[in-house]
Parts: structure tokens; sequence; C-alpha cells
């Protein structure tokens, strides 16, 4: 028979309505690691983090956007790298 074989077809590409392909997922990186979060890691976040003024108010739209693999998270490291980040972050800003 066909042992070792696998029976799965290729599938077609996605097209939008302008006949566009497109993707059905986006690769991301680890903002902290720079690993690749894979599309099966359930345990990654995508984190915003808001501006604000000098007087602690949100600049209506301004925000960073921080993605976390689910490997940081499991060893505990997410909240050290998201502080590192941001201080990182801010003082570019």
């Amino acid at each position: 028979g066909r042992k070792g074989r696998s029976c799965r077809t290729r599938q077609q590409p996605v097209m939008n309505v302008a006949g566009d392909k497109t993707d059905l997922y986006v690769p991301r990186k680890c903002s902290a690691t720079n690993r690749l979060i894979e599309a099966d890691d359930n345990g990654s976040v995508q984190i915003n983090v808001g501006h604000v003024d000098s007087e602690g108010v949100y600049v209506n739209g301004n925000f960073t956007t921080f993605a976390l693999c689910g490997f940081i998270r499991k060893e505990g490291k997410a909240d050290a790298a998201l502080n590192g980040l941001w201080d990182a972050k801010s003082k570019a800003l």
C-alpha cells in the first residue's frame, strides 16, 4: 500500500474580492526572544501598551504592540520581559 505517505492534498490559495492571494496565518516573532511564534503556540499573547501623555491620559490611537511566546510565559519571565521591552521602547519615544 501507501505506507508513510500523506493523503493530504495541496490547499488552494485563499483569494480576496480583488483576486489577490491572502494567507490565513501571519507569523509573528516574540518581542523578547526574537523566536518565531508558531501557529500552534497556544500560550503566546499579543499585548498593546497604550501611550499616555505627561498627565497620565491615554493619547487616543497611540500604542505599541508586543508579542510574547508561550516559552517566555511558561518560564515565568513574561512580566520582566515586558518591563524591559517597554523601558527600551519608551526611551526611544
